[in-house]
């Protein structure tokens, strides 16, 4: 549900101060709502995901600066396979779809390809709506719509995220298209990076399922994806059906266990800025200013990972080790507490965590006494 125009205004002020004088904001996209969703914890990420920082520019001026995201090489061989493959109207895009999602519907001789032309986010998702209700509204043909743009509501934020196509069957059912230049070897591809593609690809369906609850009847939204990828070395495509019920289920939850961003910029102090160009200790304040939830996977989701894990590390946090180190230790926070405990000198006998440690380190000094003989 949309914030009333006058507090969402008030939030929408309140986060270009955070941002910092002109300085534009940058889209949440559906890898960062993704990467989120797996930490709902870190209120640092919302609240700068949130406001638009900058997160790249924002490590480097911290001091510590991230290697996180897409090589320049990547991203221009990514966009020549994506156009090979919408090439021709999008005849092989929909071959595929037909092929691996929907055989028992006509094949697509030809298809509607609407422009999705408008100015500014909220007008392409609307121009968006309009297009997908007039394709379901006329079933018995194919419809492709190229980088469609869609609105989702996040902590009490709108974010906009645009796939690279989505595809209307005949029988007027929807189905999210992903185009992604890793390879499908024999098949199959490398299931860590499949993984990333499906949880990237259930942002866009709960979009698309908001969208579908405003229209009656609502059009089904398929939960298996069409993923489309290099086939073995060449660049030709090939394509396979992911079932992304899984991950729908865990981002829908995940997001909406995510503290409500007003929230969180309520709790800061006031004149609290994140803005690049502040100086270090002034602009390390404000980012300390926020809590945050490290966990070793951040440093493959999240530019602030390194400032966050050296801030991890020198507090001597047990997150450092992992989210299953730290849930197995219970309500032991620190490395010294764990190591107090392992020793007697602290902890409560009855916690299992302490007791486990205890006899972890009983039986250590077994084993060296016995090695020393």
């Amino acid at each position: 549900m949309p914030l009333p125009r006058t507090r969402g205004t008030a939030l929408r002020h309140r986060l270009a101060e955070l941002r910092g004088p002109d300085v534009p904001a940058k889209a949440l996209d559906a890898r960062a709502l993704a990467a989120l969703a797996a930490n709902p914890g870190c209120a640092r990420r919302a609240i700068l995901d949130g406001a638009g920082v900058n997160k790249a520019a924002l490590a480097s001026a911290l001091g510590a600066p991230s290697a996180f995201g897409q090589s320049q090489f990547a991203l221009t061989r990514g966009n020549a396979f994506e156009a090979r493959v919408k090439a021709d109207g999008g005849a092989e895009l929909l071959r595929l779809a037909h092929e691996k999602l929907d055989r028992a519907a006509e094949p697509p001789a030809e298809a509607r390809l609407p422009d999705l032309t408008a100015t500014g986010p909220q007008g392409r998702t609307a121009r968006t709506a309009l297009e997908l209700r007039e394709a379901t509204e006329h079933p018995g043909a194919w419809t492709l719509l190229d980088h469609p743009m869609l609105a989702l509501d996040v902590a009490g934020s709108p974010a906009f995220l645009e796939p690279d196509a989505v595809v209307v069957h005949p029988d007027g059912s929807w189905t999210v298209v992903e185009i992604k230049s890793f390879p499908l070897l024999d098949g199959s591809a490398d299931p860590a990076k499949v993984g990333a593609a499906a949880r990237q690809a259930a942002v866009y369906v709960l979009a698309l399922e908001e969208v579908a609850a405003r229209l009656d009847p609502s059009p089904r939204v398929r939960h298996r994806i069409l993923l489309v990828c290099p086939r073995d070395f060449s660049n030709l495509p090939a394509a396979s059906a992911v079932d992304i019920r899984k991950q729908r289920a865990v981002t829908a939850r995940q997001l909406a266990r995510l503290t409500r961003i007003e929230d969180i910029a309520d709790e800061l102090p006031e004149g609290t800025c994140f803005s690049p160009e502040l100086p270090a200790d002034e602009l390390t304040a404000a980012v300390e200013s926020v809590p945050a939830t490290y966990a070793p996977e951040c440093l493959s989701a999240c530019e602030l990972a390194f400032h966050c894990r050296g801030r991890s590390r020198e507090a001597g946090a047990v997150t450092t080790l992992g989210r299953p180190a730290r849930a197995e230790l219970g309500g032991l926070a620190t490395v010294e507490d764990v190591l107090a405990a392992a020793r007697g000198e602290a902890g409560d006998p009855g916690d299992p965590a302490v007791a486990a440690l205890r006899r972890a380190a009983a039986l250590r000094a077994e084993a060296l006494e016995a090695a020393c003989r």
